[in-house]
């Protein structure tokens, strides 16, 4: 598959649509407000902007709530996925495969404990080793808004979220009269990248059609060394979106979308030559009903991933871990939802959100191996969930300066074997499967209950909220392990539901020059989802321990003067398995970033450093679906640069230096290299050396 082909109408589109001039109102969208986690007014305290060229840091709009516009330029420059946007946010990090498509982790939890959306619908990816991550088929410059809850914290969002609750979303344009709206980017930078993006609107104050693209292309990049690292992608997404706007209190959207890309891993022994996605969705919203029943909102999705992984197509044939000829394995999955939501003013001070949503899921997979091609084959459904689950969360305004906030939520999950076959734990052998057409399903109850308290004697907040999650497993922890718990038939038959009590608390201060913040929490999770893995990562057993958690996250903006400003972030995970009395896998160290902005007039400057503690407690061939650890890591401090210039109010030149002094180092949450080029067993695959990049944005 060539997708270069495919991404000369996001080209066309970029270039003619950039030409066009001011001839167009400029882009206005309202404040970021994040359902379940109102900002509010600290004592009235002026609000700190930080409406930087580039980013490199994201602060709070409350303690657990982060809000920013994923259109902007970030240091260090992102690979063309969701997660590496997360990073610039305190307490994020990311198992790396080397370029694209790495899977985000927050506070060290990982996968299906982040409950990640784009426009309020599910994503799931279908390779069993999570190639195509969620996060792998979002393009973040598609979105207008990033929104993280972290923690139990909400029951709105869906069920699982026992780390956080992860929000891409786009925006209705809100037109008040006939117009057109654009905002579109170039990128460039070493190891040929480049990157375009489009988003046009157009319409009145009754209807409107938008339509959004991109395309990503990087090569191989080098490491400090001056070493090759394989990991070269090449991807694109198109979505289009057709509002209705009868009033200025209801919206009626129907949205489709598809995209496709490849990508080159390092640290697997194939690589992604496929990710097809299609995407199809519709919405109503109607606000301002009543004085009691507020809002309505409800939305039907359909989303389809068709994902193939083979050791040929982007990579030279070598026999390596067990494959001995060219093979490869085509997966997907077909996702069915939706979502239905009132919000109610049951009193004054008194409001409640509540409803219901539902999710349909089925996985299917075909293979190919030698001169048979996965083509020829027809696709076999292995397995199916479902959920649906019905919530509350209500906002009690106990006073001037006193919020209480909780909820409820009770999901019903279920899975269903399909596989007539399995793998043995020590061969590639099929055998027959003990699970084949067996059912699972469980009642699973949460919440949560949170006090806010603005403070009388300073502009400051404190917070404490107490959560609880029972999360069902997901598709790769009954699907993909070799083996499940002792004296269980397989994974699916003894893996059980996951179970995390939490409890999170902080605090923010904000003057005219001063925005300071801090977040902690501390967790039991009983019956946490561990992988073990066996010699050679051939084998797998997932089971359940009892594990504790605990860590948090500060940071402080301090503006020097009207054109300097020095930020501070620190983010710190610890974890526990205590029926192992060892460490948790895969948590990452403590991390610190120190930055330094300057702003004046049309020009702005910033330097990054970011300072990376070793990891000294780490469980050997423990981890999840996608990496275990391995070994300890070493510290590292990088240093990067960055700069700006503000062209008009519609054009703006962002630049940087990413990895100034060219380090060689490596991330603690890491896939070993692989055989197959020419990496030595446990091998860190190193990141990118010195990085050059600029970006053109267009917004009229």
């Amino acid at each position: 598959m060539n997708t270069e082909n495919t991404s000369f109408p996001v080209l066309r589109l970029v270039a003619a649509l950039s030409l066009l001039g001011s001839a167009f109102p400029v882009w206005s969208q309202s404040p970021p407000v994040a359902d379940g986690l109102q900002p509010h007014n600290l004592s009235n305290a002026p609000v700190i902007s930080l409406e930087r060229i580039v980013v490199t840091g994201v602060g709070p709009v409350t303690p657990l709530l982060f809000v920013t516009d994923p259109k902007k330029p970030r240091q260090p420059i992102p690979a063309s996925d969701g997660t590496d946007y997360l990073k610039t946010i305190p307490g994020f990090s990311a198992i790396r495969n080397g370029g694209s498509n790495g899977d985000p982790v927050l506070r060290g939890m990982f996968g299906s404990r982040l409950n990640l959306l784009t426009n309020g619908t599910s994503m799931p990816g279908a390779c069993p080793a999570r190639m195509d991550a969620p996060s792998s088929y979002i393009s973040p410059a598609n979105f207008d808004e990033l929104t993280i809850i972290k923690g139990p914290q909400t029951v709105l969002w869906g069920p699982g979220a026992s780390a956080g609750t992860i929000r891409f979303d786009r925006k209705a344009p809100g037109f008040t009269e006939p117009g057109i709206l654009f905002d579109g980017s170039l990128t460039g930078g070493s190891w040929g990248r480049h990157d375009q993006t489009a988003d046009l609107a157009a319409g009145n104050e009754k209807v409107y059609v938008r339509l959004t693209g991109n395309h990503s292309h990087s090569q191989d990049y080098e490491d400090g060394d001056g070493e090759r690292v394989p990991s070269k992608w090449n991807k694109w997404n198109t979505d289009v979106t057709f509002g209705v706007t009868p009033d200025a209190n209801t919206l009626i959207e129907l949205t489709a979308g598809t995209g496709d890309g490849e990508a080159r891993y390092a640290g697997r022994g194939m690589d992604g030559s496929k990710f097809k996605r299609e995407s199809f969705g519709l919405r109503f919203e109607k606000d301002n009903m009543g004085s009691t029943l507020r809002k309505i909102e409800a939305q039907v999705y359909y989303n389809y991933a068709d994902h193939v992984m083979d050791n040929y197509s982007l990579r030279d044939f070598k026999p390596a871990n067990g494959m001995n000829m060219p093979m490869a394995s085509n997966v997907d999955r077909k996702t069915w939802g939706g979502r239905f939501a009132a919000t109610l003013d049951l009193a004054e001070d008194l409001e409640l959100v509540s409803g219901f949503d539902f999710q349909d899921s089925r996985h299917s997979a075909r293979r190919g191996m030698g001169m048979m091609s996965y083509r020829d084959q027809s696709r076999v459904e292995d397995a199916r969930f479902q959920n649906t689950g019905v919530f509350g969360e209500l906002t009690w305004r106990a006073g001037e300066r006193d919020r209480v906030i909780g909820g409820v939520r009770v999901d019903h999950a279920s899975a269903r074997d399909r596989r007539q076959t399995v793998s043995g734990s020590h061969s590639m052998m099929a055998m027959p499967n003990p699970t084949a057409g067996e059912k699972r399903d469980r009642l699973l109850p949460g919440g949560f209950l949170r006090y806010e308290h603005d403070l009388a004697t300073m502009p400051a907040t404190v917070y404490a909220g107490v959560g609880h999650v029972q999360r069902f497993p997901d598709y790769w922890e009954l699907f993909s392990p070799s083996r499940g718990p002792a004296g269980s038939a397989n994974a699916f038959d003894g893996v059980k539901p996951e179970k995390t009590t939490q409890l999170d608390f902080g605090a923010q201060y904000r003057t005219e020059r001063i925005d300071a913040w801090a977040s902690a929490y501390v967790g039991q999770v009983r019956d946490f989802i561990l992988f073990d893995y066996g010699p050679m990562g051939m084998t797998s057993q997932a089971r359940n321990i009892d594990a504790t958690i605990f860590g948090g996250e500060l940071g402080v903006s301090y503006k020097l003067s009207p054109a300097w400003t020095l930020d501070t972030t620190l983010a710190y995970a610890w974890g526990k398995n205590r029926s192992d009395g060892i460490a948790l896998p895969q948590i990452p160290p403590l991390e610190g970033r120190l930055s330094l902005a300057y702003e004046q007039g049309p020009w702005s400057a910033g330097v990054l450093w970011r300072l990376v503690a070793a990891q000294n407690r780490y469980a050997v061939n423990q981890g999840n679906v996608v990496s275990k650890d391995f070994d300890g890591s070493g510290g590292f401090g990088v240093l990067s640069l960055n700069g700006g210039y503000r062209i008009s109010k519609q054009v703006q030149l962002a630049f940087g230096v990413d990895n100034l002094f060219d380090r060689t180092y490596s991330e603690h949450l890491n896939l070993a290299g692989n055989s197959g080029f020419g990496y030595s067993a446990n091998t860190r695959i190193n990141e990118p050396g010195r990085t050059v990049w600029a970006t053109l944005s267009v917004r009229y």
